[in-house]
């Protein structure tokens, strides 16, 4: 099984900054794209920013130029770098991985982490 561990959640003034990282432990081969998701009280789960194992990225258009998607290929993590802040993304954000792995047979699953709240005063 695989485990993905958010972390750097937490209150946050308007136009502040956060970082979050995810962390990834298991018996895997290797993870494929890995990707933040958000959701906010009411609303769908939305994709916020992916990062491929090449590094190509690709946002949310709401978050284009305030977040910055990284990862550590040798360390197995995450991170997303949250600028200017808004209280519009609030939200519990979650950790995704797309990741190769021997269960039965040899192939990709997909997994979640719990998510880290968010929080931005105004």
């Amino acid at each position: 099984q695989v485990q993905l561990v958010e972390s750097g959640g937490g209150l946050v003034q308007a136009g502040g900054s956060l970082r979050l990282s995810c962390a990834a432990s298991g018996k895997f081969i290797s993870i494929n794209d890995m990707a933040w998701y958000r959701q906010a009280p009411g609303k769908q789960r939305e994709l916020v920013a992916l990062i491929t194992r090449n590094g190509r990225t690709n946002y949310a258009d709401s978050v284009k130029g305030r977040f910055t998607i990284s990862r550590d290929i040798a360390n197995n993590t995450m991170y997303l770098q949250m600028n200017s802040l808004k209280p519009e993304d609030a939200a519990v954000y979650y950790c995704y991985a797309d990741v190769l792995m021997l269960l039965v047979v040899t192939s990709t699953y997909q997994y979640w982490g719990q998510g880290t709240q968010v929080t931005v005063s105004s």
